[in-house]
């Protein structure tokens, strides 16, 4: 797993042209920022492909992209259906597909989706983020965790779907000759610290770490990353601050909120971005906001 010499997003200057572009749970917070940030950066040939649970959210999204609101370099037309389409006036498409990765519908529905937008054999590049996912119910300690479909229905979400997602996307595109792949595990500190009161979260973030180590392993001619944004102060940090079962764990996340410690997405997910486009991380790596 050594560090990359060029092959990947981040290779060569200017625009990404003709990049498969994927990110899940784009319809809010963090993801939702770096799509943001994605979208200038995909040139021609490019498609983005938006998922997430909200049809109304996706939609949204595109339209801003559409307009430039955001970037003021993608743009294009969106739809408030399950899946859409629309294509900016720098040759990007946009796609949304509204999916829930928790139930197998909406796996389904996405594997889908990924599979005939990847057979595409003019993409050159492939880039999949996996950002979504859930906190879980945060006010349980160890021993509250009693009722086995509740945590089967969290690791499904939160580990099962990142998995078959990826092993879908990477089998649909292929080992193209002179293409390159790159695969984004969104982490967290918790994948490294066991936090009180969120033994859920902490052991689904542990093993999505290791999935897309053994993965970077597998397969040496993929760039993996697992990028851990930092306390994000988004609506998973308003739960964490009120939700937390164990009081100093509680009391902590509203002291980060109190002295402004949290961290805009769109900060973070620059910080993503840089990393891409610098392509230097060893394939697998573990790397904290805190890190660059």
């Amino acid at each position: 797993m050594e560090p990359g010499s060029g092959a990947g997003p981040g290779s060569g200057s200017g625009p990404w042209a003709a990049t498969a572009c994927v990110v899940t749970g784009a319809s809010r917070g963090f993801g939702r920022s770096l799509a943001r940030l994605l979208a200038p950066q995909l040139g021609p040939g490019s498609v983005l492909l938006l998922l997430a649970r909200s049809a109304e959210a996706l939609a949204e999204l595109a339209a801003e992209l559409r307009a430039g609101a955001a970037t003021g370099s993608a743009s294009g037309s969106a739809t408030g259906s399950a899946s859409g389409s629309a294509t900016g006036s720098a040759g990007l498409r946009v796609q949304c597909v509204a999916a829930d990765l928790g139930c197998e519908e909406g796996l389904r529905t996405a594997g889908a989706a990924l599979r005939e937008l990847l057979q595409d054999a003019s993409f050159g590049r492939l880039l999949l983020v996996n950002n979504a996912g859930s906190l879980g119910d945060v006010s349980k300690s160890f021993l509250d965790l009693t009722d086995l479909e509740e945590i089967n229905t969290y690791f499904s979400f939160n580990i099962s779907s990142a998995l078959c997602l990826t092993s879908t996307a990477l089998r649909a595109f292929g080992a193209r000759p002179g293409c390159s792949r790159t695969v984004v595990n969104i982490s967290s500190l918790c994948a490294r610290e066991p936090f009180r009161s969120w033994a859920l979260y902490c052991a689904g973030k542990a093993a999505r770490d290791m999935l897309f180590q053994v993965l970077a392993l597998e397969e040496p001619g993929l760039r993996v990353l697992n990028y851990a944004p930092g306390p994000l102060d988004t609506d998973m940090q308003l739960l964490a601050r009120t939700k937390t079962g164990d009081p100093g764990m509680r009391q902590h996340f509203q002291r980060l909120q109190e002295n402004g410690q949290l961290i805009e997405s769109s900060v973070s997910a620059q910080k993503l971005l840089q990393l891409l486009q610098e392509d230097s991380f060893p394939s697998g790596a573990h790397v904290d906001f805190y890190d660059i």
